[in-house]
């Protein structure tokens, strides 16, 4: 199966929470329907990103990276690359290159939430992940980060963008369920 291929299936087989993420679902869908190029940062038309939101151990707080380019607390994530399998295993890759932990793991039940946004690249369809670190876990700045911080839940609001917001409100409520 290819990249391509799964992410159609996770997108037809993940139960969006509500209409407006049921709209982004079949956006992403018809994207993926119209474009065999889809998946990739070449498409100008856009593109399926994937992104893990990492969460520590205890379930009490978030790592978010100071994007280098973009100079906003993000999730850490990005562009699929041609050697990912699946969907879900670009989240992780992501995850763990930017936040430089190993052992991350993804929450099960697939994507925690979609988003569509624009970037200086094109407009990015990205499929939200969530990963708990590893007890122990070190953080390690990336080339494509300023800083990496750990924030509680309450201190997201004050840093971060309403996609990030709506991702830790979603990932808290799957995880406190």
């Amino acid at each position: 199966m290819s990249l391509h291929q799964d992410a159609a299936r996770v997108l037809t087989e993940w139960s969006a929470p509500d209409a407006a993420q049921e709209r982004l679902r079949k956006q992403y869908g018809d994207h993926l329907a119209a474009y065999p190029d889809g998946m990739w940062k070449a498409c100008g038309d856009g593109h399926i990103t994937a992104s893990a939101l990492v969460i520590d151990p205890d379930r009490e707080r978030v790592l978010l990276t100071l994007h280098r380019k973009l100079r906003m607390w993000l999730q850490m994530g990005g562009h699929c690359e041609p050697d990912d399998a699946t969907l879900a295993g670009a989240a992780l890759r992501e995850a763990t290159e930017e936040s430089g932990i190993e052992g991350l793991a993804l929450l099960p039940g697939g994507p925690v939430r979609l988003d569509r946004h624009h970037t200086p690249c094109a407009w990015h369809m990205d499929v939200q992940y969530a990963a708990v670190a590893p007890r122990g876990a070190v953080a390690a700045i990336s080339d494509e980060s300023l800083d990496l911080r750990w924030f509680g839940y309450d201190e997201v609001a004050a840093v971060a963008d309403e996609s990030v917001r709506h991702l830790v409100t979603r990932t808290r409520a799957l995880i406190t369920s």
